[in-house]
């Protein structure tokens, strides 16, 4: 029962970090972001990278290094998702919906088979490999590779809580939400907070997949499709547009899985997972945390 539980908190909490940009991106312009996935790859790309001009550097602990390539990385995918939202997103905000939302699945393409033409089709083993002798707690057993990518997970997600409800940037990110006409009558910057948004949701998804190539070993370029719909579905089930809701649809999600996989087998894990969010969707169609909301006109 613990190793399952354990399971799904590690799996989560991935699929929280990727979920929060989901969230921040549709509750500021209510656009469904679906090349969100595939920054996860990017990022797990761009450390490849990164990490092959820092051999050098190798003798000072895999984890420490990881740490500094995670922050570049970061920086690297933020800044990729600021381009997005200029280039393909902003000159679409006034369109309909549906264009944006095409926009986002030809974005999403454009960045799996670039890296497809780049790096080639085949996986790609990952430099650093993080491992570790399991500790039995409770009858779980627990690496501390896991512990320190739950720690770093958990730190990025508390410091986004605290950027967003007790910052000034924060406050205007919640001002544009609420109604964006009005907060541009007020003074606020638009176009900034929005580039801002992207640029956090971006970065976190860049960070996961650092986290994700460092513990499984190796990448892909379509290593961000499936954990895109992931966690899209967490963002779903927690409510979409809502932060907490994100990290708990994360943690929901994984544990959904953690015990689906156990008792039907890995082979039903994706099964089972869709299959809740539509019988989720039947039933509490706004989410765990989420709320109804009336669209003004």
């Amino acid at each position: 029962m613990f190793q399952l539980i354990w399971n799904g908190l590690f799996v989560g909490s991935f699929y929280a970090l990727v979920a929060l940009g989901y969230s921040m991106v549709y509750g500021i312009i209510k656009l469904l972001n679906f090349a969100h996935g595939d920054l996860y790859m990017l990022g797990s790309f761009l450390a490849f990278v990164v990490l092959g001009g820092m051999t050098g550097l190798f003798g000072l602990g895999s984890i420490p290094i990881l740490l500094l390539v995670l922050l570049i990385t970061m920086l690297l995918t933020g800044g990729i998702g600021v381009l997005i939202e200029r280039v393909a997103y902003r000159p679409l905000r006034t369109s309909p919906r549906l264009a944006a939302l095409i926009t986002a699945v030809g974005v999403s393409f454009t960045l799996e088979y670039a890296v497809r033409q780049i790096f080639g089709a085949s996986p790609l083993v990952f430099p650093i490999r993080l491992q570790g002798a399991p500790v039995e707690v409770f009858g779980a057993r627990i690496t501390m590779p896991q512990l320190v990518l739950m720690l770093v997970a958990a730190i990025l997600m508390f410091l986004l809580q605290r950027y967003v409800m007790h910052s000034r940037e924060g406050r205007a990110m919640r001002a544009i939400a609420l109604d964006q006409k009005a907060s541009l009558l007020m003074g606020v910057n638009v176009n900034k907070v929005i580039s801002r948004t992207f640029f956090i949701g971006s970065a976190l998804a860049g960070a996961a997949g650092v986290m994700a190539a460092a513990y499984y070993g190796t990448i892909d370029f379509l290593m961000g499709f499936v954990i895109g719909l992931k966690a899209f579905t967490a963002a779903v089930i927690g409510g979409i547009g809502n932060l907490y809701g994100a990290m708990l649809g994360g943690i929901v999600l994984g544990l959904l899985e953690s015990f689906g996989t156990h008792f039907l087998g890995g082979q039903w894990r994706d099964v089972f997972a869709f299959g809740f969010l539509i019988l989720f969707l039947v039933f509490k169609p706004t989410g765990i945390l989420g709320e109804r909301v009336v669209e003004r006109v």
